[in-house]
């Protein structure tokens, strides 16, 4: 079933009022499918839909809306649906709604929970936005190193049903520290009476709650974990970061990391959404860079008015200014693009061995592409317009110059701001392609002086 009819069968069950009509459509339907057609309706048919499923199943579609479109419909929600709702959820996915209700909803809310689940929401819902604590799921499966192999599964077998995921198995003491890992398979193939604290892998990699998200996603990548223990300042393990949050993570890194390099997010500030944003950040963030631009581009545009002797003496020139400055930009934007998903990679960090790696890299490319650049461009300039000599020089050896340049500045302009403390994909592509505007009109009119300088001399009395 497509998009629009799904979208169809979900109208006509609200039309007729059918709750039975909508349950089988969730029985035959993927959450993810069904929750993507759904976008298109009203918080309010929305809210009726979710109603008319049992609170497991109306928490399974919900984690699966947007989170925008979550965000509209909690007003609209009856506290009861959601207080049914929240107790199926993750645990990670409680501290997230619970951090996005109002003050009053929380209030309403935390009462209808038991006390165990209600203090381990608020110790989850403390960390901070951003931090590992703040996508951690306290529901992993652990068990203690001094039982068998036996003992373990059937305390498995127990707990299982109300688990994040039991394909990882962490083995703490009975304070609650970690100490080892094993994997199901390990454990279901392992002798009956095998001690745990004799599987078990000890020194398992970990993420501190109050470290960064991205660090957490980085290790789960780095070393192809299903599941990243986290520990807290006492040293007692208190959940796991799933690879699944950690891909959900990414995600939003890369749409980040996609407006940053537009030049649509300031130096340190939040990332905008067309749907959510209020008026004044849309246009504080987007004013920032346009007003720096606009001052590179003064500058710029203060410098060609300046050249107004040799323009006039060799008018040809200004036809060559538009491509060879839009070159250097294009060539350094393309650059900065690799050095920063390296980056965000971690094959290169902020250390001087890396550095030399992209220039020794970067620079042959670099020379390869500005000759291939420059000879075409002469080509054309020679055919389309009939430009010769020493003019035809200025311009091959500028388009070369400032290919090469502009990879430069591209490829280590990302250093520079990891340096500085800022996220790499801040210096955006507009901000690069404007250090390139005036840094290539500077090399084109000097090399026009150093070929064609001869023209401005003043010609001699009586003539």
């Amino acid at each position: 079933m497509n998009r629009e009819h799904l979208l169809a069968a979900v109208r006509a069950t609200l039309k007729h009022s059918d709750a039975a009509a909508f349950a089988r459509i969730f029985d035959q339907v993927q959450c993810a499918d069904l929750a993507e057609a759904l976008t298109d309706l009203e918080p309010e048919q929305l809210a009726l839909l979710l109603c008319w499923l049992a609170p497991a199943r109306r928490a399974r579609l919900f984690e699966h809306l947007p989170e925008f479109q979550q965000g509209l419909l909690l007003p609209v929600l009856h506290p009861p649906a959601i207080a049914d709702m929240f107790k199926a959820l993750p645990s990670d996915e409680q501290a997230d709604l619970y951090n996005r209700l109002d003050t009053e909803a929380q209030s309403r809310l935390l009462p209808a929970l038991a006390q165990d689940d209600r203090a381990g929401l608020l110790r989850l819902a403390a960390y901070p936005e951003g931090s590992a604590g703040s996508l951690t799921a306290s529901d992993y499966a652990a068990v203690n190193a001094g039982m068998t192999a036996t003992e373990a599964l059937a305390a498995l077998r127990s707990s299982a049903p109300d688990k994040e995921t039991i394909y990882v198995i962490y083995v703490l003491d009975p304070e609650g520290h970690l100490q080892g890992t094993l994997s199901l398979r390990e454990l279901v193939l392992a002798q009956p009476q095998a001690r745990i604290a004799d599987l078990m892998r000890p020194h398992p990699v970990f993420v501190r709650a109050e470290w960064p998200a991205r660090q957490a996603a980085e290790l789960i990548r780095r070393h192809s974990l299903l599941a990243l223990p986290v520990i807290n300042g006492g040293e007692r393990m208190i959940g796991i970061v799933t690879v699944d949050d950690a891909m959900t993570l990414e995600k939003e890194e890369d749409a980040t990391q996609l407006t940053r390099f537009g030049g649509v997010a300031a130096m340190q500030g939040d990332d905008l959404d067309l749907r959510t944003s209020p008026f004044h950040q849309l246009f504080q963030v987007r004013a920032f860079w346009l007003v720096i631009l606009t001052c590179f581009g003064i500058l710029t545009s203060t410098y060609i008015a300046a050249q107004t002797e040799m323009l006039e003496q060799v008018i040809i020139l200004a036809a060559f200014i538009a491509p060879i400055i839009d070159t250097g930009g294009n060539t350094g934007s393309q650059a900065a693009t690799l050095v920063i998903r390296s980056m965000a990679l971690g094959d290169f960090r902020l250390r001087w061995r890396d550095m030399w790696f992209v220039i020794r890299r970067e620079l042959p490319v670099a020379l390869a592409l500005g000759l291939a650049i420059a000879v075409l461009e002469s080509i054309l300039a020679y055919f389309s317009k009939g430009v010769q000599g020493e003019v035809l020089l200025v311009v091959g050896l500028a388009m070369l110059l400032c290919t090469v340049l502009g990879s430069l500045i591209g490829a280590l302009l990302p250093f520079a701001a990891r340096k500085m403390g800022t996220d790499p994909a801040t210096l955006s592509a507009p901000l690069i392609t404007s250090i390139m505007d005036l840094v290539g009109v500077i090399i084109y009119f000097g090399l026009a002086y150093a070929f064609l300088g001869d023209m401005l001399a003043p010609a001699p009395l009586g003539q």
